[in-house]
């Protein structure tokens, strides 16, 4: 009986002590990269923002039950009229990534001297 409990008590340690070493990853901010979702019986709610323009959310809603909505959380520049505009004047939006350094740049040649 002892033997049986403290194998137990020693595998819910472990799995205890496992789950506490697991990553524990923040919720994905959902839908803020695009200005238009879809909504309707098969996309509830915020759950389908992937469109860029309104014309790209009714071409794939035409057809179906579903309707096209400027995304409340959007915090891009969309050049559609139709899209939600930024709430805060006064902050900066999701700015473009700075291109990649180019790995086949020659790199600078640190031994050779210039003359005055």
């Amino acid at each position: 009986m002892r033997p049986a409990l403290f194998a137990a008590l020693a595998i819910g340690g472990l799995a205890i002590g496992g789950l506490s070493l697991m990553p524990i990853e923040p919720a994905h901010a959902v839908g803020i990269r695009h200005a238009f979702c879809l909504q309707g019986d098969e996309y509830p709610g915020l759950s389908y923002c992937t469109f860029d323009t309104y014309a790209q959310c009714q071409a794939t809603a035409s057809g179906r039950l579903l309707q096209c909505i400027a995304n409340p959380y959007f915090a891009g520049v969309s050049d559609d009229s139709r899209a939600t505009p930024y709430p805060y004047p006064h902050r900066q939006r999701i700015r473009p990534r700075p291109p990649a350094p180019n790995p086949f740049a020659p790199l600078p040649n640190l031994f050779e001297f210039q003359e005055d």
